[in-house]
């Protein structure tokens, strides 16, 4: 089906995944191959359940300092061209006759910043399905106003999240304190968001096994608000932490750092082994003479088409990030 953008439609799709006990979750993304390898996991996935319209979240972030996707998404670098690629490629994705086209996919605009991103703030809001307004770093009452404002003048448009409170980057020096229940009931009462980002114990950018996912610290926040908490930063913790979301109030995920991390090393470990097809056996000597590659490495084919072009490269990427994907989606489409 065509990209589910509609405000009340959007919220549809949310209170029929609280049916079920799903969490819907949000992928970022930078380029067409990790979408089309979150589409493709979602695609089997729903095939998995019986569901052949299972809601899934793409998602790319603008402005955000600590990341900006849309700049990402083009070697041009212009987030205005970023972003349009972006929805055109979800748009032709999700036409009438692509393998897609039966899934409920929704375009999600990540940590809007509301003081850098002020040109994308007013645009129209009806080609995508909702956004986070990100008023974090600001001062508590700062953040509700700011957010209040944008909700006041958007949210009959769109489906907005709001951050309670800064998530941050583990590459960074910042310290962000945990949400609390007294903090998340004012902040999601006075500012009218329809879901409220929590600071829940994890980060974004960090490792899997350094962090934990503060669950009970969610269920109180759950009795204040109900189940309209997103986490962020899942791929900071590890996978047995949060297979239960759905039951500590949480009904949006975002996802991202897993998907580039768990999909380096494979590219590089199949460049290492076929060092020879890939640049040549004269580069492979000299990467082995420099002790850069090992005895396994292939250092007598000729180069070869199969493994020097881009989509050798792509195909390993996306493999990977489609079974990173699918091990998400397994833990909250049951």
């Amino acid at each position: 089906m065509p990209l589910v953008t509609d405000r009340n439609a959007v919220l549809d799709i949310y209170a029929g995944a609280a049916e079920r006990g799903w969490v819907i979750p949000a992928f970022c993304t930078e380029n067409l191959t990790t979408t089309e390898a979150v589409l493709a996991a979602a695609l089997e996935a729903g095939r998995r359940v019986g569901r052949e319209d299972l809601p899934i979240t793409l998602a790319l972030t603008n402005l955000y300092s600590h990341r900006s996707q849309s700049v990402y998404y083009t070697h041009t670098r212009q987030w205005e061209i970023g972003l349009k690629l972006f929805m055109a490629d979800l748009k032709v994705l999700t036409d009438a006759g692509s393998p897609f086209e039966k899934l409920k996919v929704m375009a999600h605009l990540d940590h809007v910043q509301h003081n850098l991103d002020h040109e994308l703030l007013g645009w129209d809001m009806a080609p995508f399905s909702s956004i986070m307004f990100d008023a974090s770093a600001l001062p508590f009452e700062e953040n509700i106003a700011a957010t209040a404002r944008f909700v006041a003048a958007r949210g009959k448009e769109i489906v907005i999240e709001g951050a309670c409170d800064e998530i941050v980057d583990a590459t960074g020096e910042e310290v962000s304190a945990m949400t609390t229940p007294e903090k998340a009931q004012p902040y999601f009462s006075r500012t009218g968001v329809d879901m409220a980002v929590a600071n829940l114990g994890t980060e974004h950018r960090a490792s899997d096994a350094q962090l934990k996912y503060r669950g009970d610290l969610a269920r109180r926040i759950k009795a204040r608000i109900g189940a309209r908490i997103v986490l962020h930063g899942c791929s900071s913790v590890t996978a047995d932490q949060i297979g239960d979301l759905f039951e500590d109030g949480i009904c949006k995920v975002n996802i991202w750092t897993a998907l580039e991390r768990e999909s380096a090393p494979p590219l590089l470990e199949s460049m290492m082994k076929n060092a020879a097809k890939v640049a040549g056996a004269g580069r492979a000597r000299q990467w082995t003479e420099a002790g850069l590659l090992g005895p396994k490495a292939d250092l007598a084919s000729p180069p070869s088409l199969s493994h020097y072009t881009t989509t050798y490269r792509q195909e390993i990427v996306f493999a990977e990030m489609k079974r990173v994907v699918a091990e998400y989606l397994r833990l909250w489409f049951k």
